[in-house]
């Protein structure tokens, strides 16, 4: 249990001082709990020698006033510390994970689905500013009552100070079984919760389908067997801790009654005189008050302390290097040199070389699935490649900061993420410092602005999350809005134009050509006429470069990107025309 504790502090960072501030003034109140003995001792002691007067009175009246006003305030102290404490860690935790998250391989992310880190970053810390400070604080200052009341009732017979202090170590016993019990089950708890959260998000992210498809019945049935099986290991958790808080209170109930005894006792045969003993008898209903309360809660100390592990869990995955500097490249050319990628034991990219010429335009076409997305991806080292290096103005790519990296290149996606913010905001993203003038002349650069114009708020109307209230051609506008004005001199689009529908196709074309004046250009594509005028063009299979030249070249090669162009039909993966 003290290995749970100094956990918690430690994970606490820079709110361990507020925690030690909480508990020193919990430790205060405990005193201030104790003090009562005194007061009650003063009225006994005037009732026994039939000697009450107003001195006697007013005495016990003040201490019990400074007992009382004493507990009061420092168990105010004590709440607002460990609130701000518990909010603000979790808090920090919480920016800390999202920056990690920059840092991180993708792969993380295809590894460890949506549900456990959405299941992380909120049922996780929920635990930890909700429950953990407070279970850890109520529990730790039961025991210092206790404590204290027990050393307390030492000063008037060591018998029955001692008899209170085995009761403190039968409950710690109790305890200490309990706490065994919640770790083989509070993990479960912990992979259940990640497990519904997946579970109605993959529902809510798949409704669409779900309704189409009229699978109602069939998709609710995976959810509703998630939220039983929570409801289960609940039920079970509860019902395994039962019988050990039940010992614990019926033990220290029995100590209580104990104390109770041995006063009398004590008392009859002369050991102890009726002042004392009555003292011990009036003692014994409020020692361990407090620690009975925290009794009920302390099986949550093994949640709080798997909570703080599956937090670690995130800090501990390995990040990219990210000692490079923050500095500009001499120039914006890129060479591939023998660069290899594999991804769970497959080989995505085998030993491929290429060159990409300052403010030109590299097209990639290929098969889906041959690895063209993934260089785009090692390019912006979004994963760090297996061998062989990439290099940026003649300097490996590692040796810049990822942060400096990025700020050198803009990503045009196929599929186009929006956030539930305003339109002028999701335009922003890339450089939130932009004035309004600013991003009004990106829009129109990206031929966004009259339908912007056109909506109720205009900039400020604020769409859904992943902009699910405009169309596809409206979104990737948007995205390209988004790159203009970031304004980097790299530009990488995946396949920018797969998906739009005609009407939009137009705007979208003009957009890209703004978009990619006077910029070193890497495009995936599968259209003939975004490719054609490429200054250079990269066929794809199989993580290799099997074909490398203009349009022209390739043709006249008859190899496989002639047999593309002259077989007119869709290729199965790719086409171009």
């Amino acid at each position: 249990m003290i290995q749970i504790f100094k956990k918690f502090f430690e994970f606490s960072g820079e709110q361990k001082s507020r925690f030690y501030r909480s508990l020193i003034f919990s430790f205060l109140h405990s005193i201030f709990e104790a003090i009562r003995i005194l007061a009650i001792a003063i009225v006994l002691k005037a009732v026994i020698q039939n000697n009450m007067t107003m001195t006697t009175v007013w005495s016990s009246l003040l201490i019990m006033l400074i007992s009382i006003g004493g507990c009061i305030v420092t168990k105010n102290i004590t709440s607002i510390q460990q609130t701000i404490a518990g909010y603000t860690m979790c808090a920090n935790k919480r920016i800390e994970i999202g920056e990690r998250m920059k840092y991180m391989p993708m792969g993380y992310f295809n590894k460890n689905n949506l549900g456990y880190i959405t299941s992380i970053t909120t049922n996780t810390c929920e635990n930890l500013q909700d429950v953990a400070t407070r279970v850890i604080l109520m529990y730790l200052q039961g025991m210092f009552t206790t404590i204290v009341i027990s050393i307390t009732l030492l000063f008037f017979d060591y018998r029955i100070g001692i008899t209170a202090l085995l009761g403190i170590v039968a409950f710690s016993f109790i305890n200490n079984q309990m706490q065994k019990v919640s770790a083989a089950i509070s993990p479960k708890k912990n992979c259940v919760d990640a497990e519904l959260v997946d579970a109605v998000l993959e529902y809510v992210q798949g409704i669409t389908v779900v309704k189409s498809y009229n699978l109602d019945r069939q998709s609710n049935k995976k959810v509703d067997n998630k939220i039983k099986e929570a409801n289960q290991i609940y039920y079970t958790l509860e019902r395994k801790f039962i019988p050990f808080m039940t010992a614990q209170t019926v033990f220290l109930k029995l100590f209580s009654i104990a104390i109770i005894v041995l006063s009398i006792v004590y008392c009859v045969d002369g050991s102890l005189s009726l002042l004392h003993a009555l003292l011990m008898i009036v003692s014994s209903f409020v020692v361990y008050g407090q620690l009975e309360s925290a009794g009920m809660y302390s099986a949550l100390l093994r949640v709080v302390d798997l909570s703080v592990d599956r937090i670690l869990e995130v800090f501990e995955t390995p990040v990219m290097d990210t000692k490079g500097i923050d500095k500009m490249p001499s120039n914006y050319s890129i060479g591939v040199e023998n660069i290899s990628f594999s991804y769970e034991n497959r080989k995505i990219i085998d030993n491929v070389s290429f060159e990409i010429k300052e403010n030109t335009t590299t097209a990639i076409v290929g098969p889906s699935g041959g690895g063209k997305s993934t260089l785009c991806n090692l390019i912006a080292r979004f994963f760090d490649v297996d061998e062989g290096c990439i290099k940026l103005g003649g300097e490996d790519i590692r040796t810049y900061s990822l942060d400096c990296l990025l700020r050198n290149i803009s990503m045009v996606f196929q599929n186009v993420y929006l956030f539930h913010d305003t339109i002028e905001n999701n335009i922003k993203f890339g450089s939130p410092g932009a004035t309004r003038e600013q991003v009004i002349e990106a829009a129109k650069k990206a031929c966004c602005h009259e339908f912007i114009q056109a909506l109720p708020q205009g900039y400020d109307t604020v769409i859904k999350e992943s902009g699910a209230t405009i169309s596809g051609g409206e979104k990737q506008r948007i995205s390209i809005a988004r790159a203009i004005l970031k304004d980097a001199p790299i530009i990488i689009l995946d396949e920018a134009t797969a998906n739009v529908d005609p009407e939009n196709e137009k705007n979208l074309q003009d957009a890209i050509e703004q978009l990619t004046k006077e910029k070193t250009i890497i495009m995936i594509a599968h259209r003939l006429k975004t490719v054609r005028n490429a200054e250079q063009i990269l066929v794809v299979s199989d993580g290799k470069i099997i074909q490398k030249g203009t349009h022209n070249q390739l043709m006249k090669e008859r190899g496989t990107y002639a047999d593309f162009i002259n077989m007119r039909n869709q290729s199965i993966g790719w086409k171009l025309g």
